[in-house]
């Protein structure tokens, strides 16, 4: 079981870390949500929570639950920029049907 992030996304996450000022790393779960029946969230750690399920990747420490695990395990998180886009992208193989808008998706 782990959970990933790109070397670009982790200098994003670095980035960001340092201009907040504080922060432990990322927490990346799932929500249920969407008209494929999930979504992504991620937010900042500021206190590491007893029943966290911590990884490193790149420096950076990566937070999750075990619920939302069991839906992510495998996942890489990277950031991109498209165009005009930029934003962070779920690399996740459990996924089997995304909707339309990228929003959810469903395993």
């Amino acid at each position: 079981m782990a959970l990933s992030l790109s070397e670009r996304a982790a200098q994003h996450v670095s980035a960001f870390l340092s201009k907040r000022g504080k922060g432990l790393g990322v927490r990346l779960g799932v929500k249920t949500s969407g008209c494929s029946g999930m979504a992504y969230k991620l937010e900042f750690v500021d206190i590491e929570n007893t029943e966290d399920v911590r990884f490193e990747s790149h420096g950076v420490a990566i937070y999750t639950d075990a619920k939302s695990l069991a839906y992510i395990d495998g996942t890489e998180l990277d950031y991109v920029k498209e165009g005009l886009n930029e934003g962070f992208k779920f690399n996740n193989p459990n996924v089997k049907n995304e909707c339309g808008c990228g929003e959810s998706f469903n395993i």
